[in-house]
């Protein structure tokens, strides 16, 4: 049995600015605009939905959950809507304890996408350890279906050889 998890990350070079860039994500969101959008989610027949929910109740001042997990995105976006905020070093040690726990399988985005990916890829990246997948034949992957016997797992010394 195999175990992942869906995160959004807020990556900076500080910790401060990680979490000015997750407030920045909610700034413009009045009140009711959130209660009316949590009585929408609170209707729907999803249990994650409901736990999602349950996390921060609809209210601005219990949306860090965990140490560096916010809750936010989940205040007006259905479905997922957790971020690991933090700098590079917090957000790796994050993911490691995920590692730890058993999570094998990282499905990751942030706001705006294109550009917290090249932040998390740059900051991020560097400090993590072990494998990476990459495919055998040096295609890249931008999305959609695929297939997965291209898929080859290598060390990052290898990787790098190649």
């Amino acid at each position: 049995m195999r175990f992942g998890v869906r995160l959004h990350v807020i990556v900076r070079e500080t910790t401060e600015q990680a979490w000015a860039a997750a407030n920045a994500l909610i700034s413009h969101l009045d009140d009711e605009v959130i209660a009316k959008v949590q009585q929408r989610f609170a209707a729907m027949d999803s249990e994650g939905q409901r736990r999602m929910a349950a996390l921060h109740g609809g209210k601005r001042d219990q949306l860090e959950v965990s140490p560096n997990l916010w809750a936010g995105v989940g205040l007006v976006r259905g479905g997922a809507g957790t971020a690991l905020v933090g700098d590079a070093q917090t957000v790796a040690a994050r993911l490691k304890e995920y590692a730890d726990l058993g999570v094998d399988s990282f499905v990751l985005s942030g706001y705006p996408h294109l550009e917290e990916a090249y932040r998390f890829a740059e900051l991020v990246f560097p400090l993590l350890p072990g494998k990476r997948w990459v495919y055998g034949d040096d295609r890249v992957q931008t999305g959609g279906p695929f297939d997965a016997s291209t898929v080859v797992q290598k060390t990052v010394a290898e990787t790098e050889a190649a």
